[in-house]
């Protein structure tokens, strides 16, 4: 072989090797599902008759809303609208089981149109995409220009239900969709995907104490991560659900999801939800309140007085819902998980995906929640992520680039990442950690020193969980 023949052959291997030895993310995580299923005392049905609660709260967070009672076959729920994201709390929380995150097959392409709806689809909103809600980031003079000194923030529902066979006179002339075409040619509109409710109760029983301390036990660290809390507005405690952590319990965030993503007026969210811009001005048009509210509500009867609303319902569902469990052996092997569960902590990552939190909260509900020691892989708290993931919009107490440490159990079943849904891609989903004023910037800069091995063992680690 001559010289010229060896350095064509050297450059060949490393075109055609340079691939196979670069770090890949697994993708999503085969198997059963590993999630959707209920605690384990709850599974045992202790103590009596918990296990009733959980059935019905499931079964009610799988139900497809109408907007009156009764009017559509096949829609057991009713009070949808008269704007709306989706007509079910499960055909958003799916994946990989009920309880879940954004499925692969996108059910707001179908709720667009239901039942004679006549929306049209936004562009932002695609049959293989993520479930997406939408928020303005500023509220906009006649032409559409984002007023800076104005923000809004407040989720712009995509559908209404004019067209609808069940609409009333709720037409096309008393409702329109949000304008989302200036909106975009504006660069005014965010998105949020759903967060997965496995484990939640686990999460909502934590000690306050707990939280401080461990938010205390990472100061000093050396990649200048530091992290608070967002606060309750009127007790001052912690809240801890949502991407921002805005919400304090499961109560409160089942209430206000119902009334926000499905319309439905319930006994903490009692009103029909008009926008932003429609609130400002003169509300929501009277043709499109159909209903007696609240929609959702205690029903009372004399046989059995106080039996539990929906909304109700779907915190006990989430509340009773076991977390994820990880795979020790999928994927890549179990000494490539060992490898990158112990690479995950000495690069800096766990000083925000903090793995356990170990917790002495007793709890009445059920002996699965007592003495909890979530392996969530969170801190709860809301840590500035950088001009990168901004979206400048403020919920409590979290800024505009200010997120919850997003909790990682369930991560190798997620199809769509980070508080958009912007990738699928675990790489990406990294990359995007580090951006100007990124508290992740130094972990980012640790995990790129990796050698392409342990970048892929820390992948698979990542896809285990």
């Amino acid at each position: 072989m001559n010289l010229r023949t060896l350095s064509v052959a050297v450059c060949l291997f490393f075109l055609v090797g340079l691939p196979v030895v670069a770090q890949t993310d697994p993708g999503v995580r085969g198997g059963s599902a590993g999630a959707g299923g209920a605690l384990s005392s709850v599974a045992a049905d202790s103590p009596v008759g918990i296990l009733s609660f959980f059935n019905d709260g499931q079964t009610r967070f799988q139900e497809i809303d109408s907007v009156i009672k009764n009017a559509v076959p096949g829609e057991n729920g009713f009070g949808l609208g008269p704007r709306y994201n989706s007509r079910s709390c499960a055909s958003c929380h799916a994946q990989p089981a009920v309880g879940g995150s954004s499925p692969s097959n996108n059910p707001q392409v179908m709720d667009a149109n239901a039942d004679g709806a006549t929306n049209i689809l936004p562009p932002f909103i695609t049959s293989t995409g993520p479930v997406r809600e939408a928020r303005f980031v500023y509220f906009t003079d006649t032409f559409g220009n984002p007023i800076t000194t104005s923000p809004n923030g407040g989720v712009e529902d995509l559908f209404t239900i004019a067209g609808r066979t069940d609409s009333g006179s709720c037409n096309a002339v008393a409702i329109q969709q949000p304008n989302f075409a200036s909106a975009i040619a504006h660069n005014n509109v965010i998105f949020r995907i759903p967060t997965p409710v496995f484990g939640t109760g686990l999460i909502e029983t934590l000690d306050e104490t707990t939280l401080l301390q461990l938010l205390a036990s990472k100061s000093g660290n050396p990649y200048g991560i530091s992290g608070t809390f967002n606060r309750n507005g009127n007790d001052g405690t912690i809240s801890r659900f949502g991407w921002k952590a805005q919400n304090k319990s499961l109560q409160i965030f089942s209430g206000e999801a119902y009334n926000v993503e499905m319309g439905v007026t319930n006994e903490m969210f009692t009103q029909e939800r008009p926008t932003p811009e429609e609130d400002r001005a003169s509300g929501l048009s009277s043709a499109c309140r159909l209903n007696a509210i609240p929609e959702d509500h205690t029903n009372y009867n004399a046989s059995h007085v106080g039996t539990d609303s929906d909304a109700v319902q779907f915190a006990f569902f989430m509340r009773l819902l076991a977390p994820p469990q990880p795979s020790t052996t999928t994927p890549g092997g179990s000494a490539s998980i060992t490898n990158g569960s112990a690479l995950f902590a000495s690069i800096g990552c766990d000083t925000c995906h903090n793995k356990q939190v170990t917790d002495p909260t007793q709890s009445k509900i059920t002996s699965s929640l007592n003495s909890p020691s979530p392996v969530m892989y969170s801190d709860l708290a809301i840590h500035h992520m950088g001009t990168g993931l901004a979206d400048n919009v403020a919920q409590g107490t979290a800024g505009g680039d200010q997120f919850r440490t997003a909790p990682l159990w369930g991560l190798g079943q997620r199809i769509f990442f980070l508080h958009d849904g912007r990738t699928t891609d675990l790489l990406s989903a990294i990359s995007a950690h580090s951006s100007t004023g990124s508290e992740a910037n130094a972990v980012k800069l640790n995990f790129d020193a990796l050698t392409s091995t342990q970048k892929q063992d820390l992948l698979n680690f990542l896809r285990s969980l």
